[in-house]
């Protein structure tokens, strides 16, 4: 499938596939600038890239596994959700929940990209029907 894009920086980098789409669903987004996480402190990382997603498509930004396992740094928001009517610049909220200071450098991979599909719907209020868990909520399987 093809989208647009649109590169708002001279040094975005287009994201893409590490493996190839077979063996990846993420593809990784890069910043454009340079921005010191200090911990504790989100931060706005600007990619230099927008998108124009269809309708029925958004795009989720989530954490990379080895940023999180080596350096602490998440995506508070996780999956953050960029709408398919969201025409300005990809920015991605970066957490370090470390005990130092972190170093991102324009280029480095920041996040990872994943396009989905949803489905739009529309409530119907009425009486909800009956299910062996009902209300249960928390811990209501036994664990």
């Amino acid at each position: 499938m093809q989208m647009k894009i649109s590169r708002l920086h001279p040094s975005a980098v287009v994201p893409k596939y590490a493996h190839g789409p077979e063996e990846d669903a993420g593809m990784d987004l890069c910043a454009t600038e340079n921005v010191l996480l200090a911990p504790g402190l989100p931060q706005l990382v600007p990619t230099g890239l927008a998108i124009e997603l269809p309708p029925g498509y958004e795009a989720q930004i989530r954490p990379r596994s080895g940023l999180a396992l080596k350096h602490a740094l998440t995506i508070p928001n996780s999956p953050a959700t960029i709408d398919p009517g969201y025409r300005g610049e990809i920015k991605v909220i970066l957490l370090n929940l470390g005990k130092t200071t972190y170093q991102i450098t324009a280029g480095d991979r920041i996040a990872q990209m994943v396009i989905a599909q949803y489905t739009a719907v529309e409530w119907v209020e009425a009486g909800l029907s009956e299910s062996e868990r009902g209300a249960g909520g928390f811990g209501s399987s036994g664990r």
